[in-house]
């Protein structure tokens, strides 16, 4: 049968159309693979828009660094890929200085899609198309067959449409699929809403005390520190910022009014350590007129040190040991990355690991020719191998402040959360008060006291600062003084003063 006339026809033709259909599919995904995206603006972002062949269809918006969504949108042989690239330098600064630029950005936004939209669907349905043609002119050389090939890309361009309309969801963005750090994602968007309630409320109050900060320096100007207050060496100690935009206006505020010689930071400068976060936030350092000690909580990339360092008032401690003012002073970064949940299963999360960690920072300190005055960790769970070895350990991370002697005369000083524990801390009944302390060393490194300030955390205009001079400072003991009194507040200045007693620490869970 097969040699019969009619018979090899019906197979030269047969073969024919499953040459033209396949060049022309086959030239239309790789159209698509090669021009099938478009970039635009959406908001801050600079977002990618991308069709790509696909089995299950589906849509999928990309976060870097934080992971991704994915919705099951629309069934068919395409995928939408949308990835957020870059922060638009431009339009975020345009949105940070106005006040309305985040409700003007938030309505815009969907226009500004809708646009991506339409341009993705205009050029990769052109590229789909143009690959086809150009591969049926490479394959057939005909323009009869090249024609039918644009014909059969222009069908299933069409019918690719048509599929992803007929089974598009709507409702599928209410449940998507998350991926890499947005898997905590659902328990942000709860705690983005009780966020947003309160903070009107909250910027209002900040406003006012960072004003009030200013009326310290008169009260307690006139207390004693030292014999000569000329050799002091003044350090403000500031821990777990956690992106609170009114951390650095406290911080400007303090080392002007009190003449800050160096600023420590004991590290969760940002929440989940991105590129983004470092760009936009750490910025804020190079306007503190101090030089900037910093070491990476754990909440604080790689990327976020690389943008501390860059700043020239800046010194990065990463396991290392820098002099500055005349004091010594040696820092580790906490090995934990809370943000990737991998960590949480590995031995450097536990206690034993964190202090096994420690180790490398005190076998630097004991290679020294001269003493270190003072050791940087972010956890105090990681301050015991410290004990003995320097005579101040500064530490933060559990957003409580205390203040506590270890069995060989180190003092542990734990800083409450400078941002008030960012802006999670709206999340409960009263803001979390921003807390951060002025330690005053003699000429030689020896700690003689410290004022520990308080601001905000009542609904009220409230600053307090308390201050305690050291009896028996660690590094210089005196037989006449126990470990158990070696601390006392003096006696207040006399008049009126903004202080008053401060108050408790609010803790919050660990794994901060």
């Amino acid at each position: 049968m097969l040699h019969s006339p009619l018979a090899r026809t019906t197979v030269t033709f047969l073969g024919n159309v499953l040459a033209v259909v396949g060049v022309a599919l086959f030239g239309a995904v790789l159209g698509l693979l090669v021009a099938g995206r478009v970039t635009q603006s959406v908001g801050p972002f600079h977002a990618d828009f991308e069709l790509s062949p696909s089995v299950d269809g589906n849509t999928t918006i990309e976060i870097p660094p934080f992971g991704a969504l994915i919705l099951d949108s629309h069934d068919g042989p395409a995928r939408l890929t949308i990835r957020l690239s870059e922060l638009d330098p431009e339009r975020t600064e345009s949105l940070i200085s106005d006040p309305e630029g985040v409700i003007a950005a938030s309505n815009t936004a969907l226009e500004d899609f809708e646009i991506g939209m339409l341009r993705l669907i205009l050029s990769a349905a052109g590229a789909a198309v143009l690959g086809a043609i150009l591969l049926a002119l490479l394959v057939f050389r005909e323009r009869r067959r090249v024609a039918w090939s644009a014909l059969v890309a222009v069908l299933s361009v069409g019918a690719t449409g048509a599929a992803g309309i007929l089974t598009f969801r709507p409702t599928a963005v209410e449940e998507p699929t998350y991926q890499g750090l947005l898997v905590n994602a659902p328990a942000v968007v709860g705690e983005a809403r009780q966020i947003a309630d309160r903070y009107d409320e909250y910027t209002a109050q900040l406003q006012r005390l960072v004003r009030t900060v200013s009326q310290l320096y008169t009260t307690v100007s006139t207390l004693p520190v030292s014999d000569d207050q000329n050799d002091t060496i003044r350090v403000l100690h500031v821990s777990d910022l956690h992106l609170n935009p009114a951390a650095f206006d406290l911080i400007n505020t303090v080392v002007d009014q009190f003449n800050i010689d160096i600023v420590v930071d004991t590290g969760d400068l940002t929440d989940w350590g991105s590129e983004q976060e470092g760009e936009l936030y750490a910025a804020g350092i190079q306007n503190v007129e101090a030089p900037y000690v910093f070491i990476p909580g754990n909440h604080d990339s790689e990327a976020i040190s690389a943008a501390v360092a860059q700043f020239p008032n800046a010194t990065v401690l990463d396991n290392s040991v820098v002099t500055i003012a005349g004091l010594t002073i040696a820092g580790i970064g906490d090995p934990r990355f809370t943000p990737d949940q991998r960590t949480r299963n590995t031995d450097e999360y536990t206690e034993a690991g964190l202090r096994l960690y420690t180790r490398r920072l005190v076998e630097l300190i004991e290679q020294q020719e001269e003493p270190v005055h003072v050791a940087l960790v972010h956890d105090p769970a990681s301050a015991a191998p410290l004990d003995g070895v320097v005579p101040v350990v500064l530490a933060g991370h559990r957003h409580e402040r205390s203040v506590t002697r270890l069995d060989r005369d180190t003092l542990l000083m734990v800083e409450g959360s400078t941002g008030g524990a960012g802006l999670r801390g709206l999340q409960q009944g009263e803001p979390v008060p921003l807390a951060l302390s002025i330690l005053y060393f003699s000429q030689d490194g020896v700690l003689r006291a410290y004022d520990d300030i308080t601001v905000g955390g009542t609904g009220e205009s409230e600053v307090t600062l308390e201050r305690h001079v050291l009896d028996d400072p660690p590094g210089a003991p005196s037989p006449s003084a126990s470990p158990s009194d070696s601390e006392s507040p003096s006696a207040p200045p006399s008049g009126p003063s903004p202080a008053s007693p401060a108050p408790s620490g609010t803790s919050t869970p660990n794994g901060r």
